[in-house]
């Protein structure tokens, strides 16, 4: 018995003859309904303990003790005792097992007394065990000799047809009379042929949904496939006209003819508004990247000083009035070598989030270095005073195109795609990011990345040059379609080249190559006609343009260039991001091949440019590598 338990003796039955048995099982009665176990569970009981006793009849010394056990239930036991070496039937033992809560055999120690223990669980509380153990003892008061043997065998019986009729109520298929039992057992062997052909139709269903379910998985794969694809061709024809708008406008910002402070305005405007749908796009395109597990980071030394100035100067005129935005200075703070852009990305976007939904008091970036087993860490905490999130939104708000909806919406358009967006980079970076927040007491998000990260040995090969470039090369042919960008990009190739031949088609590229004898040849890939893939082979395999240096711009990722088919180009650069350096460092062979160059900084918007919509992602004229 464990501790804390107590056991109530009722009474103790010595078994001679079978009279003797039903007045035990007449006693068990007693006590079951005295104790409130009533219909199957007390049939149960009864019908095991008088089986029990039937076969234990005749061994020396029998006796069966009643008693109460309260542990953390009450139970009816009923244990028999006897002397003589003697086993009740496995079967009974088996039966015993499956109808009650606890049925054992007990072997003797030392030649003690066997004991065979039987007891079933009833429905009173502990707390009454001891009343009803009185109960039990009154109601056993003359229950024995005086017991009608022909009405305790009726009551027996009449209970286990009670009995089975209770278990036949329960099988819609055995509703019969039990003098019924052949044509029943017809009815269930019918029943049972007819489960079998539903079960192999409905295994024939379930083989023809994973053939669907396979079908539709491949669907998908194609889908996403084509998404992918899709993603590509929006990459070039969106980011081609609005790196022209941005070049074109930062051409005009630096011309020689001064521009009056309204024009100023209105191209800060257009190069402002230009840098912004850049950003969007690639921020889109990063989304599905980091999706398909194509988005990479490119580590190196960050200086914080020039990224939270940079933050600065883009948010500051995005806050509402009466919002306060502070950003520290990043001074004194240690070496941090992550990857810059998605770096920037994820705090403008965090901060983007907090300033659009802060209509007062102040949103407020805090940075701090830690350490532990894991090593060095820096902590990016913005914490704002806004309208903030309920409980049941904070998981949801990091699913894509997902927004908490509500009052605070009006007014403020976005995509829902700025905190899932923040979190996916966080972890390219090998950090976490962490939402806290309480409706009416703003909300806290937290960004943890490691301090340090090894730097890809195929980060180099990079255009180093600042300022000016000095010409490098004599002559260079340029092979390109896009009017705009050939206007954007003329003025850096004077700076570089001695002279430039523009050509804008690539069928008529080799003939004009082996005609000028350039010192190199800067080619688009995607133009009409012959691309720019097909005109690299053709140059590549004629013995007069072979050796020609291949210098490849394009608007499209670095990510989605085949490289395969430019493997010996000197250099791949991005039109977003051309400098005159950069095209001096390919012309001139110090840039590694197939490489990109790496993010500038670009200078905080002017003044006059008003506060662009607070959306996660196209707040910010920063541009992506």
């Amino acid at each position: 018995m464990r501790q804390g338990s107590a056991v109530h003796e009722l009474i103790t039955i010595a078994l001679h003859e079978g009279s003797d048995v039903v007045i035990l099982r007449r006693c068990t009665q007693s006590v079951c309904r005295a104790t409130g176990l009533t219909g199957s569970p007390l049939v149960r009981l009864t019908t095991v303990v008088s089986e029990a006793g039937e076969h234990l009849l005749g061994a020396s010394g029998l006796t069966a003790r009643l008693s109460l056990e309260v542990t953390d239930v009450v139970r009816v036991t009923v244990r028999f005792g006897w002397r003589e070496v003697r086993r009740p039937a496995s079967a009974l033992l088996s039966a015993a097992t499956r109808l009650l809560d606890a049925a054992r055999l007990l072997s003797p120690g030392d030649g003690g007394p066997h004991e065979l223990l039987l007891a079933q669980r009833t429905p009173a509380p502990v707390s009454s065990a001891g009343e009803l153990a009185v109960q039990a003892r009154v109601k056993l008061t003359g229950a024995g000799t005086a017991a009608d043997l022909i009405d305790a065998l009726r009551t027996q019986n009449h209970q286990l047809l009670t009995a089975l009729e209770e278990s036949q109520r329960q099988q819609e298929e055995l509703q019969r009379l039990n003098a019924e039992l052949e044509e029943t057992n017809a009815g269930v062997m019918a029943l049972y042929s007819e489960l079998t052909s539903e079960l192999q139709a409905t295994n024939s269903g379930v083989v023809a949904l994973y053939a669907e379910l396979e079908e539709k998985t491949r669907q998908l794969e194609l889908a996403h496939e084509y998404k992918t694809r899709f993603w590509a061709n929006v990459s070039h024809e969106l980011r081609s006209p609005v790196n022209s708008v941005i070049a074109l406008a930062r051409l005009l910002d630096s011309g020689t003819d001064p521009l009056t402070e309204e024009q100023r305005r209105q191209v800060a405007l257009v190069q402002a508004s230009g840098s912004t749908l850049l950003a969007l796009v690639d921020e889109l395109l990063d989304v599905a990247k980091a999706e398909s597990g194509r988005l990479e980071p490119h580590f190196a030394e960050v200086d914080l000083r020039a990224l939270l100035y940079q933050l600065r100067g883009t948010l500051q005129g995005t806050t509402q009035p009466g919002v306060r935005l502070r950003i520290p200075e990043g001074v004194g703070l240690g070496l941090l070598v992550t990857d810059e852009v998605m770096l920037t990305r994820v705090l403008r976007n965090v901060l983007s989030n907090a300033l659009k939904f802060t209509v007062e008091g102040s949103v407020t970036l805090d940075i701090t270095e830690a350490s532990d087993e894991g090593g060095s860490r820096f902590v990016f905490r913005v914490q704002d005073t806004g309208v903030g999130i309920a409980a049941e939104e904070l998981d949801r708000v990091f699913e894509e195109f997902y927004q908490v909806r509500g009052p605070h919406q009006r007014g403020r358009a976005g995509t829902g795609l700025g905190l899932p967006y923040a979190r996916r980079l966080t972890e390219l970076l090998g950090g976490r990011l962490t939402l806290d927040s309480e409706i009416g007491r703003g909300t806290g998000v937290t960004v943890e990345i490691p301090a340090s990260a090894d730097r890809p040995a195929a980060e180099t090969g990079h255009a180093a040059a600042t300022g000016r470039a000095r010409p490098v090369a004599g002559s260079v042919v340029v092979v390109d379609d896009d009017e705009a960008f050939v206007a954007a990009v003329r003025p850096l190739l004077d700076e570089v080249a001695g002279s430039v031949t523009f050509l804008g088609d690539g069928a008529h590229a080799v003939a004009t190559v082996e005609r000028e004898r350039p010192d190199a040849v800067l080619l688009d890939l995607n133009m009409p006609g012959v691309d720019g893939y097909e005109v690299y082979r053709l140059l590549a395999a004629h013995p007069a343009t072979a050796r020609t240096p291949v210098v490849v711009l394009t608007a499209l990722d670095v990510a989605d260039v085949d490289r395969s088919r430019l493997a010996r180009v000197r250099a791949v650069l991005n039109k977003s991001r051309l400098t005159a350096a950069d095209l001096a460092g390919a012309l001139s062979g110090s840039a590694a091949p197939a490489a990109t160059q790496p993010p500038a900084a670009d200078p905080p918007l002017p003044a006059t440019v008003p506060p662009h919509r607070a959306d996660p992602l196209s707040s910010t004229a920063e541009e992506r590598r």
